[in-house]
């Protein structure tokens, strides 16, 4: 049987959604300062040239990925159930859904958790995610306000340390090795949750 020839390869390569990922896993082992258009056509086998029918540049590139993690962040924050029900419940299914978006799109998040604003896509990013802070901020605080969770804690330290815990699961995490997205969340839930919540008044 002759060997297979590196043309199903290339046509992947060619696929926008391939070139995407691929790129976004160079930027991750490489940082995305350290990753030149060359790095990424080997990474992809096709050529520099093949990479432009599809994008202006590696910024272009960056952009989508980030957008790939932001997105999903604020169709959680749009979703009916992060504005329905107690403060404690919508954090709760907030922590939740935050765990399973990390770890769907895993690569995405990763990268999105190194950008410094070294650029103006960086800066929006970084927009973004404070927009997506201040979400979370404006929740905890409300928890707290109810008595939901325990008033001796300060929310803004809750909010860092919490999503502290969420964002750190990119620098251990293995899919092929790992828990599933549900059992990171139960996980998390009772060593966070149980700890937060507000006792009853005697």
């Amino acid at each position: 049987m002759a060997p297979p020839t590196p043309t199903r390869h290339r046509k992947r390569g060619h696929d926008p959604e391939s070139v995407l990922s691929i790129a976004v896993g160079v930027f991750n082992e490489r940082g995305y300062d350290g990753t030149s258009m060359e790095d990424l056509a080997r990474a992809l086998g096709v050529t520099k040239s093949a990479i432009y029918y599809h994008v202006p540049g590696k910024e272009q590139l960056l952009a989508r990925a980030l957008d790939r993690a932001l997105d999903g962040l604020f169709e959680m924050v749009a979703d009916q159930r992060a504005a329905t029900g107690t403060a404690i419940e919508r954090l709760e299914w907030v922590v939740r859904q935050s765990v399973r978006i990390l770890i769907d799109r895993l690569p995405y998040v990763t990268l999105l958790l190194r950008v410094r604003g070294n650029s103006a896509t960086e800066q929006a990013a970084l927009q973004r995610r404070r927009e997506f802070d201040r979400f979370i901020s404006h929740l905890v605080k409300e928890a707290a306000a109810d008595g939901s969770i325990r008033p001796d804690v300060d929310p803004a330290l809750v909010t860092r340390l919490l999503f502290g815990t969420v964002n750190s699961i990119t620098e251990w995490y293995q899919p092929a090795r790992g828990a599933s997205a549900d059992d990171l969340a139960d996980a998390l839930m009772k060593m966070t949750f149980d700890g937060l919540r507000g006792r009853p008044a005697a």
